[in-house]
C-alpha cells in the first residue's frame, strides 16, 4: 500500500524538482497532488509519465493525504504548515520558517535522521518538519563523518551559491542580463541588488546589525541545531553567475590531528557523499557536473598548514536537488522506512 502526497508550491523550481524525484526514486505514491495557489488552478505538471492538473491552496482538503512536501515560502507556510500539521498530515517544509522552532526537528538524514525517532513518540508535536537551508544541507552531510572522528571546533566557509536558489526570476535575470550585454544593453537588476552576469555578489539575503547577512547566520545556527551546539562557524555567502549547483570552500579546525589521506577515506564511506579529489587538471568536481546528480561531491582535500589540526576541502551539489527537493524526499523516505508513519 502507497502513501499520498500533496506537493504545495508544484508549480516553482523545487515543487517541479520534488516532483521528479518522487518519481525517480519511485517513492511508494498512491496517490500525487500538485497544489497551487487559485490562480495556477488546472495548470498540468509532470510526474514521472504522468500530467497531473493543480488544485487550489485553499480548497484542498490535506487529512485525505499522509504528506505535504511544502515548498511555496516562508509566509504561506507559517500559515498554512499548522493548519496542516493538525489534520494529521506531516508537513516537510522548504522554507527557513520553522527551522528555528524548539518544537520542529530541522533534518538531514545523512546526519541527525534519529530524531524523528523522539518527534515521531510525542502526543503533542506539531507534524512539521524543517529543511535546513541548502548550503547548509551539503556542508552538513560532508562535515558529519569527520566531526564523528575528529570533534570539530571551529568551520569557515564560502559560499558559490547558483541563482536557482533566488528562483525562476533570478534564473531570468541571469539569462535576460547575459543575452543583453552580448546584444543591446544588459538589463538593470531587478532580483539582485547588482549585476548578476559576468560578477559575483557577496550579498545573500538581509543584512543584520552585526554586518553579517541572514544567510550568513542560518548556516551558524543550523548547523548547532544539527550537528552540534559547540561547533563555531563563521561564512561568506556569495552569489554566483551559475543557473544550478553551490560550491563551498570549506575550512575546518579539529580537535584531534588529522590527515588528509585519513580525511578522504572516511569521507569516501560515508552515505551521501562521493570524493573526486584527483590532483591534475580537472580532479575535481563543478557545479556544472553535479546538476542533476542526488550526491554531495567533495574535492581538493588537503591539510591546511597554519592550523594543528586543521583541513581545506571544496564542497559540490545540485541546490535544487540535496540543498532542497531531495532532502525533503529523503525525511520522508526516512519515516516509511524506520516504520514511523503507515500508510493512511
Amino acid at each position: 500500500m502507497g502513501y499520498r502526497v500533496a506537493v504545495v508550491g508544484a508549480t516553482g523550481n523545487v515543487g517541479r524538482e520534488m516532483m521528479n524525484i518522487l518519481a525517480e526514486r519511485e517513492f511508494p505514491v498512491d496517490e500525487l497532488h500538485a497544489i497551487a495557489s487559485r490562480r495556477s488552478l488546472g495548470r498540468e505538471v509532470s510526474f514521472g509519465d504522468k500530467i497531473v492538473k493543480c488544485e487550489d491552496l485553499e480548497q484542498f482538503d490535506f487529512s485525505t493525504v499522509d504528506f505535504c512536501l511544502m515548498s511555496a515560502g516562508g509566509e504561506i507556510s507559517k500559515q498554512w504548515s499548522p493548519k496542516i500539521g493538525a489534520t494529521g498530515c506531516i508537513v516537510i517544509d522548504n522554507s527557513s520558517a520553522w527551522r528555528y522552532d524548539a518544537e520542529v526537528p530541522l533534518i538531514v538524514p545523512e546526519v541527525n535522521a534519529d530524531v524523528l525517532e523522539d518527534y515521531m513518540k510525542q502526543n503533542e508535536r506539531k507534524n512539521i518538519i524543517a529543511n535546513p537551508n541548502c548550503s547548509t544541507a551539503q556542508l552538513l552531510v560532508a562535515l558529519k563523518p569527520l566531526h564523528d572522528r575528529f570533534n570539530i571546533k571551529r568551520v569557515v566557509v564560502s559560499t558559490y551559491q547558483s541563482v536557482s536558489g533566488a528562483g525562476k526570476d533570478a534564473m531570468d535575470e541571469l539569462w535576460n542580463q547575459t543575452k543583453g550585454i552580448f546584444v543591446t544593453d544588459a538589463p538593470e537588476p531587478v532580483k539582485f541588488t547588482k549585476q548578476i552576469a559576468f560578477n559575483v555578489i557577496p550579498h545573500i539575503d538581509v543584512f543584520l546589525d552585526d554586518g553579517y547577512t541572514k544567510e550568513e547566520w542560518k548556516m551558524k545556527a543550523e548547523t548547532k541545531k544539527i550537528l552540534d551546539p559547540k561547533i563555531k562557524l563563521t561564512a561568506t555567502c556569495v552569489r554566483v553567475p551559475v543557473f544550478v549547483g553551490h560550491g563551498e570552500a570549506v575550512n575546518i579546525e579539529f580537535e584531534k590531528e588529522v590527515g588528509a589521506d585519513e580525511a578522504r577515506e572516511i569521507l569516501r564511506e560515508a552515505p551521501g557523499l562521493l570524493v573526486v579529489d584527483k590532483r591534475e587538471n580537472g580532479g575535481y568536481v563543478t557545479p556544472v557536473e553535479c546538476v542533476g546528480d542526488y550526491a554531495t561531491f567533495v574535492s581538493r582535500i588537503r591539510e591546511d598548514s597554519t592550523l594543528d589540526h586543521g583541513l581545506d576541502m571544496w564542497v559540490v551539489s545540485d541546490n535544487l536537488r540535496k540543498g532542497a527537493a531531495l532532502n525533503t524526499v529523503q525525511i520522508a523516505e526516512t519515516l516509511i522506512n524506520r516504520g514511523l508513519i503507515d500508510a493512511g
